[in-house]
Order: structure tokens, then sequence, then C-alpha cells
């Protein structure tokens, strides 16, 4: 359990730094420049680091450390909510950034700056994790560094079946987030990280269940197995499809495209009580006659 222990402290690690960098870019940055650079090229850091060493743990764990699923499903669990708590209203996802840019939350400016922010932090929580397990703090650390020049492609099931898992988690994430987005946080945090702790276990074994593109794209893309497209169809192409699918089902349209709601008909928030429009039906026809006397008066 101590190899365990190493891997608790460094989450502890890396959101201290990331919520500290988070304080000192809101202090001397602007807020454009801190919600659209700073706020997602930190959270993007800490969702990678933190990722990566459980996504060790889920590889050696079991055998290397011999505790099973539930441990890891728990970390995973307690990761995001305190993602979600400290993460200050950044995405770390594109998917979640282009969902706000159709929903006409974000312009593309801002859009095209938290995807760049994004990739950045992506990249630097890879090298930063590297360089953690180079220092072989534990033995899953050694194990790691053995096995890591000859890593395979998370892909373990049909192309096609693949990017429908990435898909629908994509689709089920984003939906219960568009569900939530108006929640106390009390209540969105906790939902949203059972969702994506549900999510792990159940697409897991085929996909490694990324549906976060920047993610994915620093974790896997470079182990063998697959080749470039197929990463790009499964763990790109297929989140954007099950975000555009989750954003058609909760909003009926894309606000960025077209306006035309193809799901719901609209209804007018207000209804008239019926004894009220029967009454103001009954009081027209008596004020039409007034008017009609005023302006045609009867000759003498």
């Amino acid at each position: 359990m101590a190899g365990l222990n190493v891997s608790i402290a460094f989450f502890f690690l890396v959101v201290g730094v990331c919520q500290a960098l988070r304080w000192l870019s809101k202090r001397f940055l602007s807020p454009g420049a801190y919600g659209c650079l700073a706020r997602e090229l930190a959270g993007s850091l800490q969702l990678c680091t933190s990722c990566l060493e459980l996504r060790m743990l889920v590889e050696i764990g079991p055998w290397g450390g011999g505790f099973g699923l539930d441990v890891v499903l728990t970390l995973l669990f307690l990761l995001f909510a305190v993602h979600g708590v400290s993460f200050d209203g950044a995405s770390a996802n594109p998917t979640v950034s282009l969902q706000e840019f159709l929903l006409l939350e974000s312009d593309l400016a801002a859009t095209a700056a938290k995807l760049l922010a994004q990739g950045a932090g992506t990249g630097t929580g890879w090298a930063v994790t590297k360089l953690y397990w180079s220092w072989e703090l534990t033995h899953f650390h050694l194990i790691q560094n053995l096995i890591a020049s000859e890593c395979s492609s998370s892909i373990r099931t049909s192309l096609h079946h693949a990017a429908f898992v990435e898909g629908t988690c994509s689709f089920l994430f984003h939906l219960v987030l568009l569900k939530l987005q108006q929640s106390h946080p009390m209540y969105r945090v906790p939902a949203l990280a059972a969702t994506v702790a549900f999510l792990t276990y159940a697409a897991g074994p085929f996909t490694g269940a990324f549906f976060n593109p920047a993610l994915a794209t620093a974790t896997t893309f470079h182990c063998s197995g697959s080749s470039f497209w197929d990463y790009i169809q499964v763990y790109w192409l297929g989140p954007l499809a099950g975000m555009l699918a989750a954003l058609l089902l909760y909003q009926g349209n894309i606000p960025r495209l077209f306006q035309k709601n193809l799901f719901y008909s609209q209804k007018s928030k207000y209804k008239i009580p019926k004894a009220r429009v029967a009454a103001l039906t009954e009081g027209d026809e008596p004020r039409q006659k007034r008017k009609g006397e005023k302006s045609n008066p009867q000759p003498r």
C-alpha cells in the first residue's frame, strides 16, 4: 500500500500546485486571459497528470499492488469530485468548449484560445508525469518505465464499435452536464463524478473511456497498435458526434447553426386561465359597442 500512498500524495500535490497557479493567474491576469487561457491550462494540466497516474494504477495495481478495481473507481470518483470543485469553471475538455460555442455561450476567439490552452495543458501534464515516473519512487513507477516503451493501443475492440463506445460515453456525459448546468454545485459535482466513474467502469475495457479528445491524445496516441486515423475516428470524431447528439436531444436545435427547433414545439411560458379568457371575450363585446356609439352617433 506504500505505492498507493505515494500516488495519493502526488494527486494532492498536483491539485495544490494547479490551485496556486489559478490563484496567481487570477490575481495578475485580466479576466478574459484567465478564463480562456490560464484557467483551462491549469485544469488540463491537473486532469492529465491525475488521469495518467490513475491509468498506471489501473494497469499495474491489481497484480502489482494487490488492490482491485473498486479502489481505482473510488479514487476516480474522489478525483473528479475534487476537479469539479477546484476547476473554477474550466472544462479541460475540447467537446465541452465546442458545446459552449454552439450554445452561443462563447465566441470563436475565446473557444480557439481554450482549445490551445487545453492542448498545452495536457502536453505539459504528460511531460510532468513522465518526469515524475522517471524518479521511480515506487515499484509501480519502476514497472511503468519498463513497459512504457512498448505501450499498446487502448482500442481493444473493432474500430466502429470503439467509436460507438466513445460516442455513447460522450453523449451520456454531455446529457448529464446539460441537465445539471443550472444545478447547485453541491448536487452537480458528485453527479458528474459518479457519471464519469460509471462510464469508466462500463467502457474502460473497450477504449479506456476517455471521451475527452485532448486527454486521449496525450495518453494513448503515441502507443502502437492503431493508426493515427484510427485514433482520430475513435477519440475525436466519436466524442464530437456524441456531444452533437446530446445537444440536439436536449435543445432540439443547435443555436450557432440554426434556430428552428427540430424536436420540440415552442410553447408559451404563461398560460391564461380559461375563466379569464371567457371573461375577456365577453367583455370585448360591450366595449366594442360603446366605441361604435361614440364613433357613429344617432342623428337627432
